[in-house]
């Protein structure tokens, strides 16, 4: 059996940047990828439940949970595999080794940053880090504060960014 690539959508955890969100995780389903997030609110669940509502799709929405605390909205309802973790940080402190932020990084075999806060942030500076392929996707006003990579506004970009990736890998 063919192994099936994981592309990780990473963003906002209250806002759901739906115009965004929506239309790619969609597309990453009838790509017939797997979809990876942080399994809360905001970009994650709004990715997760476009994801989800695409029939006959080949691939699973992955959750990776902070832990040790159930947090309220963790994981949302489209996640189909709740991935649980006992690290605990996150936001701000996603760089900490107790992040699961690191998980998130190294289990996508792509990643696609959205609009978001602290946490999002961490993830683009831990793929960085880890020589992660990764893309902010959103105007580039939304990004300020962010390491310096590909970026793209519309979802034509994200996907020939995505296929790409994924071709070479």
């Amino acid at each position: 059996m063919p192994r099936v690539p994981i592309v990780g959508v990473m963003g906002s955890g209250t806002e759901p940047h739906d115009a965004l969100a929506r239309p790619l995780g969609a597309w990453i389903a009838s790509a017939g990828f797997h979809l990876l997030t942080g399994g809360g609110d905001g970009v994650m669940r709004a990715a997760s439940e476009a994801f989800v509502a695409v029939e006959d799709r080949a691939g699973l929405c992955l959750g990776i949970l902070p832990g040790p605390d159930a947090r309220p909205g963790y994981p949302n309802d489209a996640v189909e595999l709740a991935i649980r973790t006992h690290l605990p940080l996150s936001g701000e402190l996603g760089t900490d080794p107790r992040s699961r932020n690191h998980v998130n990084v190294l289990t996508a075999d792509v990643i696609v940053a959205l609009p978001g806060g602290g946490g999002t942030r961490a993830e683009v500076a831990l793929a960085l880090r880890y020589g992660r392929p990764v893309l902010r996707y959103g105007p580039l006003e939304a990004f300020e504060g962010f390491a310096r990579t590909d970026r793209v506004e519309d979802l034509a970009g994200v996907t020939a960014w995505i296929e790409a990736r994924l071709a070479r890998a």
